[in-house]
């Protein structure tokens, strides 16, 4: 096969995600108005698939943190921290991020997807032993790939099959990592980690917990699915992205081991990539300081998703197994999806579509992501975005 020949077969199936109208991966947001609302192809469209959960993209004091870490830092660090350095505002969000989930070490990566992939290449060697929920995001796929370990997967929250794993597995599970997310962000469903954190402590293994979609949103003070569930002193990593509720881009992990802090000397994703530049690292902490001062957005958040979540179902829509922020619509086919998907967007309603290999049972869905900048009209016009469609499914 000729160099690009492979192409081919990839042309063919955007050509097939056109056929509704239009490539639902490359949908052009001409013009933001608010966390909530954008114009899209000329119409005035409401945002309800961008993961802005806490609506703190818009947030003034966070606005003002990053135009004033410009003015006063630049623009960008123009290199890695390994070989230019790190700037102080850089080690005072790991140690910000780090006392936030009560553990005593952090570490600050470019990328959410940076995080995972720096993370586990640097904890795992060929011979160790991964145990991965099978719906895990793709970056913890492909950091445990490339980390050469021994990766076997387990059925979705399904801690049984964690368990018959953990049981093969014998004497290599002083090696092996447990890995899992906090909230799952295609159907809006939360890992048992009650029972993953029994086993992990009986079999002698280590847990890693992704809280990218549960970061801001879940417990008291915000710390996620681990929080909330009260087993977060016993989770050996947690990781995460800035992306989300903090409005920004970046990943961390932080982890109650020392060994974390010989992670920047081994992991490539932090020692070749370029750090972040000061304005989000400034917005993060900002971000970050909204989260613990402000509960209220988590009430609202919450008060939003009960309101779609509940809507929806009423209407007789098949959604998720639980009330999340992530509420998704499970449609069946694509057939059936790429148009609903289409319909929703010439609504002036814009939403994720999700179809397999991205989505977990080979069914497709669309999915909304609430958020607390929502207002109480806003869902409803989502609400009765959908409805005026069903009948067309």
């Amino acid at each position: 096969m000729a160099l690009l020949e492979k192409f081919k077969a990839t042309a063919t199936k955007i050509e097939q995600l056109c056929a509704g109208g239009r490539d639902p991966t490359q949908v052009v947001i001409d013009h933001i108005i608010s966390p909530t609302e954008g114009t899209v192809e000329g119409r005035h469209t409401i945002l309800a698939g961008t993961n802005n959960y806490l609506g703190l993209t818009f947030d003034p004091a966070c606005i003002e943190a990053g135009r004033k870490a410009i003015e006063e830092q630049g623009t960008g660090t123009t290199g890695s921290r390994m070989a230019n350095g790190s700037f102080a505002t850089h080690t005072a969000l790991e140690r910000e991020l780090a006392d936030f989930f009560q553990m005593p070490y952090g570490m600050v990566f470019s990328t959410g997807y940076a995080a995972n992939l720096g993370t586990l290449t640097a904890l795992l060697k060929p011979g160790d032993t991964v145990l991965l929920d099978a719906d895990a995001h793709a970056s913890l796929y492909d950091g445990c790939q490339m980390s050469g370990a021994d990766v076997f997967r387990f059925r979705h929250n399904d801690v049984s099959s964690l368990e018959k794993r953990l049981q093969r597995l014998g004497d290599r599970t002083k090696d092996c990592l447990v890995i899992t997310e906090g909230l799952y962000s295609v159907i809006g469903d939360c890992a048992p980690l009650v029972e993953i954190v029994e086993l992990k402590n009986r079999y002698g293994a280590y847990l890693m917990v992704d809280e990218a979609h549960s970061l801001g949103v879940y417990g008291e003070r915000g710390c996620g699915v681990a929080e909330v569930q009260g087993v977060m002193d016993e989770v050996d990593f947690i990781v995460g992205t800035f992306s989300k509720s903090l409005g920004a881009m970046g990943g961390f992990c932080v982890s109650p081991h020392a060994e974390l802090e010989l992670v920047r000397y081994v992991s490539r994703p932090f020692i070749f990539t370029a750090s972040s530049s000061p304005s989000i690292i400034a917005s993060t902490r900002e971000a970050l300081r909204q989260i613990k001062a402000r509960p209220e957005l988590r009430e609202t958040l919450w008060r939003n998703a009960n309101h779609l979540y509940e809507g929806l179902k009423n209407q007789g829509f098949e959604v998720g197994p639980e009330i999340s922020p992530v509420v998704a619509v499970r449609l069946g086919k694509k057939e059936v999806a790429l148009p609903f998907w289409n319909r929703l967007l010439e609504s002036g309603v814009y939403t994720n579509l999700m179809m397999p290999p991205a989505s977990p049972d080979r069914h497709s869905y669309i999915r909304c992501s609430v958020s607390a900048a929502h207002s109480e009209q806003q869902v409803e016009s989502v609400i009765n975005a959908f409805a005026n469609l069903k009948d067309q499914q």
